[in-house]
């Protein structure tokens, strides 16, 4: 690999390299940055410790590394960002790079519309949601502190092994405190990671993109199955199921109030497709 970019986030570290010619995953791992923030107020030290382990493991295979961090690192006091940064240079002997919500949010925009005009691009993470309008260029831009690990907080019952709250109900809560861009777009581009991930691998439908042609975003739906398979996944699909067969159970904690999300951005602009991939920052970055 010719650079490995290793990006932080609230809940998932996600792991992508580029060999010169493709991006290719290597790996997720959940670490719970932001529901023990909550917890405690302040970064604990062993999830520190975990993500300098899983650095020093790349670190040992690869030269050209690029660390950086969303979302609960923002939002880090002074002094506590500053003991944060120190120690992970001084045991990782890299920077950690903290990227702001609207450079991440362009990043990601970018590595999404290679290959279209026109469409939403939604960046879902734990404690951020970014929402763009792209048309030939990004032309509105929606950058909202609330993510997914804030909707568990509320409603804890979604990691359950089936969700008692309806999705009606989580897809209100979110409509309340969330801003989208006041547009009308017939397609909706899911980034940020993992949402193809997720599609292949929870049971719901989807079929080839034929709306495009690019190689990091081949799936598609329409909004009508994508309703239908979200209440299915609320109420009939098991999470534990699925848990004990995939190899980070941890990050399917989120995925019931990911979707809430997506509908909720789906309904607001009248989207009619909704193409979920594996894009995040290392598609813009590259």
């Amino acid at each position: 690999m010719k650079k490995i970019v290793i990006e932080v986030g609230s809940t998932c570290t996600k792991i992508d390299g580029y060999d010169g010619e493709e991006i290719k995953h290597i790996d997720t791992v959940a670490i719970e940055f932001k529901k023990h923030y909550i917890q405690q107020n302040r970064l604990l030290e062993s999830d520190v410790e975990d993500l300098v382990n899983v650095v020093n493991k790349y670190r040992k295979k690869y030269e050209n590394i690029f660390v950086c961090g969303t979302s609960v690192f923002r939002t880090l006091k002074d002094e506590e960002r500053e003991i944060f940064l120190n120690y992970f240079k001084e045991n990782t002997q890299l920077e950690f790079n903290i990227i702001s919500q609207a450079d991440e949010n362009i990043l990601t925009v970018k590595g999404a519309t290679k290959n279209i005009k026109e469409a939403l691009v939604f960046v879902g993470g734990g404690g951020s949601t970014e929402i763009s309008y792209y048309n030939d260029g990004i032309k509105q831009m929606s950058n909202n502190k609330i993510g997914v690990m804030d909707i568990l907080k509320v409603f804890p019952d979604l990691a359950q092994d089936y969700a008692t709250t309806s999705l009606e109900e989580i897809m209100k809560y979110i409509d309340e405190r969330i801003e989208v861009p006041d547009v009308k777009t017939d397609i909706l581009i899911l980034a940020g990671g993992g949402h193809e991930y997720f599609a292949r691998t929870s049971g719901i439908r989807y079929e080839k993109n034929t709306l495009y042609v690019d190689k990091y975003e081949e799936i598609m739906m329409n909004i009508e199955e994508r309703i239908e398979d979200t209440n299915r996944y609320y109420t009939d699909i098991s999470l534990d199921e699925i848990r004990s067969r995939v190899d980070e159970p941890k990050w399917w904690y989120c995925t019931r109030a990911m979707c809430a999300f997506v509908l909720v951005v789906a309904k607001r602009v009248n989207a009619k497709y909704i193409v979920p991939t594996d894009i995040s920052m290392i598609h813009g970055l590259i």
